[in-house]
């Protein structure tokens, strides 16, 4: 797991750097978040602790253009300064955890500690979707379809009708396109399909 400290602070990240290289952690230091987005690190394993109030990129617009570019990267934010209002946007922004300076060792491991699991579960989460859309790519342009529209909750006779088929083909389809989806039941088809947003969640 990799730690990314962003902070114009030089002593700041020093320190820090050196504390969590000592606890473990694989440490990579940046003075500012623009720094950062150069090196182009992508979503290596591991989190981001990111001073709010940089010269250049601030902190919650780094986080802005980490979302824009959908990562998955963790965020525990650091502030001097920080007030509510600011905490809150950086929370429902979806910041891990926002601590002010001077930092406390354990309050520092414990919100890494949640950011790691945090990476962890989206991470997963990430690598089950993609194996469901190469499992849906193998869906013929029929069976997907037939997919649509029985988690729109239409029965095999109305589906018939509606792309002109008999009945017993779309029962083949939707026989067919579980097997492909390793769809056990409706219930599951239809959670497979707000995944790939193929509806309405």
């Amino acid at each position: 797991m990799k730690i990314h400290i962003i902070d114009d602070d030089e002593p700041l990240r020093t320190a820090l750097s050196r504390l969590l290289g000592a606890c473990g952690y694989r440490v990579s230091a940046y003075e500012s978040g623009d720094a950062f987005v150069q090196a182009e690190t992508g979503d290596e394993a591991g989190c981001i602790l990111l001073d709010v109030d940089m010269p250049g990129l601030t902190g919650l617009q780094l986080q802005d253009h980490l979302r824009a570019r959908n990562s998955i990267l963790p965020i525990v934010f650091l502030t001097g300064n920080g007030d509510i209002a600011m905490s809150v946007r950086a929370i429902k922004a979806g910041a891990e955890d926002f601590l002010s300076k001077p930092i406390g060792k354990d309050a520092l491991l414990d919100a890494i500690g949640r950011a790691m699991l945090r990476y962890e579960a989206a991470a997963q989460h990430n690598s089950q979707l993609s194996e469901l859309r190469k499992r849906a790519a193998t869906l013929t342009a029929r069976e997907r379809e037939v997919f649509v529209l029985v988690v729109q909750g239409m029965l095999n006779k109305q589906i018939a009708f509606e792309l002109g088929n008999t009945e017993r083909t779309v029962k083949a389809h939707r026989h067919s396109l579980m097997e492909k989806l390793g769809a056990g039941s409706l219930a599951e088809l239809v959670q497979m399909a707000n995944r790939l947003g193929l509806v309405a969640a």
